[in-house]
């Protein structure tokens, strides 16, 4: 299997092959846009930055083999001029929470466990949404897309110190007195994120 490095440089020649770049990472990038900014702007998104990776295909740094972090940090790029659309989007979704009616077919003890977690999900929503969007766009990075640290650093063009710093400030401000389970599913793929 060839690997993104290889079939970028085999793009330069023959363009057609970079459709294989495409279909290895749009989900992904679907996905994490689709965090940020919803569903709806989450596909011009992708659009924007595949037409922008295959313009700049030429500057893709040959010595990486995975475009993941590269085409991650293209999207986040675009993601900025989305956000106002991502500031509604949060909100709308925290209000949501609150206004959805649900049934229990279970007893009272499974109900207020949903109604709790209900709103930990809101607050924790609410939470996120109050990040400064550098902070909010490392965290999903990190969280949702399980990008290392070298990624992060990669994708966004920051030293990793500046990932570590802002990792550990969202951990402060999102929950000071647990630990984020997005961490320690992290912490279990073996790397020190530290304790909340």
């Amino acid at each position: 299997m060839s690997t993104d490095s290889e079939i970028i440089r085999r793009s330069l020649d023959q363009p057609a092959a970079f459709a294989e770049l495409f279909d290895r990472h749009a989900r992904a990038v679907n996905a994490f846009a689709a965090y940020r900014v919803g569903r709806s702007a989450a596909e011009d998104v992708l659009s924007e930055t595949l037409l922008v990776a295959f313009r700049r295909r030429a500057d893709f740094d040959s010595g990486v083999e995975s475009a993941l972090p590269w085409l991650l940090g293209i999207a986040s790029r675009l993601i900025r001029r989305h956000r106002a659309v991502e500031a509604k989007h949060w909100q709308s979704f925290a209000a949501s929470i609150t206004q959805q009616d649900h049934s229990s077919l279970g007893g009272l003890d499974e109900a207020m466990s949903r109604v709790d977690a209900e709103r930990e999900v809101a607050t924790m929503k609410i939470r996120i949404a109050a990040l400064a969007p550098r902070d909010r766009e490392t965290l999903l990075l990190y969280a949702w897309h399980g990008l290392s640290y070298e990624e992060i650093s990669e994708a966004l063009g920051v030293p990793v110190g500046t990932v570590r710093s802002r990792l550990n400030r969202v951990r402060k401000r999102l929950d000071s007195g647990r630990r984020i389970r997005a961490f320690d599913k992290q912490e279990q793929k073996g790397e020190t994120v530290g304790r909340v």
